[in-house]
This record gives C-alpha cells, structure tokens and sequence, in this order.
C-alpha cells in the first residue's frame, strides 16, 4: 500500500511539471507577441535601419538579451513582423477563392478600411516597403516576393473574369492589376501623411467602382460590400 502510493505520489510529479511547462510557453509566447507589436511602432517611426533592438525591448519590459532568446537579430524580428502581418491579413480577408471580380474589389475595399483602423502597421508597411527598393535591404527579398504574388493572384482573378464573361474580352488584365496595386499603395501612403484628409476607402471605392464599370460586360456598379468589422484596432 504505501509503495504504491508511492509511486502514484510520484506519477504525478511530472503532470505538474508539464503544467508548470506549458505556463512557461504561454508566457513565452505573449512576450514574443508583445516584442513583435513593439517593432512594428518602432520600424514604423524609424525604419528598420535607425530602429534599436535595446529601445524595443525596452518598450516591452526586458533587456536585449530577452529579446534575442526570441529573435536572433533585428533582422529575424523585421520578417517575422512582416511575416506574422501577412499571415494575418491572408487568413482574415483572402483564405478563400474570390467567387468574381468584383468580389475581389469588395475584399480589396475590406482590408484598406481594416489598415486604416490600425496605423501603427500601415505606416510601418510605407516606410519599409520604400527602404526595401535597395536590393541590401533584409525586407527586399520579402518585398519582391510579396508583390509578385499579388500582382499574380490579382492579374489571374480578372483573366478569369474575362473568361466567364464577367469582364470585356479585351480587357487587359496584367496592366489592370498593376494599375490597381499602385493606386492603393498611392491612397495608403497619403492617407498616412493626413489621415483626416483623406478616407482611402471610400476613394478607392470610387475607383474601383469606375475600373469595374469600365472592364464589366454589363457596365454595371460595382455592388455594396459588407461592412468592415468594427471590433478590433489592430496595429
């Protein structure tokens, strides 16, 4: 009897143990969250080049050497901030095939009024994609790759669209995805210059809607999209 107990007082020593564990992951895993929201202000008021990761961690509450048992450089944080940005951005807008063109264009409309509730990440995202132009730059390689496949997944919606019959046989597809990609980073850039002078999404609505008027077969308005969700600010 009291050898058995024994050992089932001891069986349960390693269930603690792995709760105890478990805790220390948990934790772990909201300061590496916290870490990457602190880097997202930091890179969006700094760039990535003046930004420091002693004042990052800092601003979290550790020291340097903290951050590096997450991070192993400040060029590891930048991709994965970037990284863990657009994962979030796929999974909540574009985890699903787009049933038409203008399903696209809706969703489009939904993430431009989803970055403007959330400025930190926006004004970081302008201010690293205009340093990643230098081919140096350890978001370049992120940058390239992220444009190429939205322009690709943009240009293949509309192709499909024409082949439908949604969009004019003649339209030009690529040039239309390219065109549409600049004039949404052109409103976001302005937008984060004077935010109470510009509401990106309801301008890019007006130039969706005259784009999707010109390219439809039938001419028609581009219909009412859902409203964003209100609930979350976001960074």
């Amino acid at each position: 009897m009291d050898h058995k107990d024994g050992r089932s007082a001891r069986t349960k020593t390693p269930g603690n143990g792995e709760g105890a564990a478990r805790g220390g992951y948990a934790v772990g895993d909201e300061r590496r969250l916290r870490i990457l929201d602190a880097a997202v202000e930091h890179f969006a008021q700094w760039g990535f080049h003046a930004s420091s990761l002693a004042r990052i961690a800092k601003d979290v509450g550790i020291t340097q050497g903290g951050l590096l048992h997450h991070f192993r450089s400040k060029e590891d944080l930048l991709v994965s901030v970037l990284e863990r940005s657009e994962e979030h951005d796929i999974e909540r807008f574009f985890s699903t095939e787009f049933d038409s063109a203008a399903d696209c264009f809706l969703r489009l409309l939904e993430l431009v009024e989803y970055n403007s509730r959330r400025p930190g990440r926006t004004r970081m995202f302008n201010v690293l994609v205009g340093e990643s132009s230098d081919p140096g730059h350890p978001a370049h390689a992120f940058f390239t790759r992220r444009y190429r496949k939205v322009l690709r997944d943009l240009s293949d919606t509309l192709r499909r669209g024409v082949d439908s019959g949604e969009l004019k046989p003649d339209t030009d597809y690529l040039a239309e995805a390219q065109e549409l990609i600049a004039v949404m980073d052109g409103f976001q850039l302005q937008w984060a210059l004077e935010p109470e002078w510009l509401d990106m999404t309801e301008r890019l609505r007006r130039y969706l809607d005259r784009v999707y008027r010109s390219i439809s077969t039938t001419g028609a308005a581009l219909p009412p999209g859902p409203a964003g969700d209100a609930d979350e600010s976001g960074r």
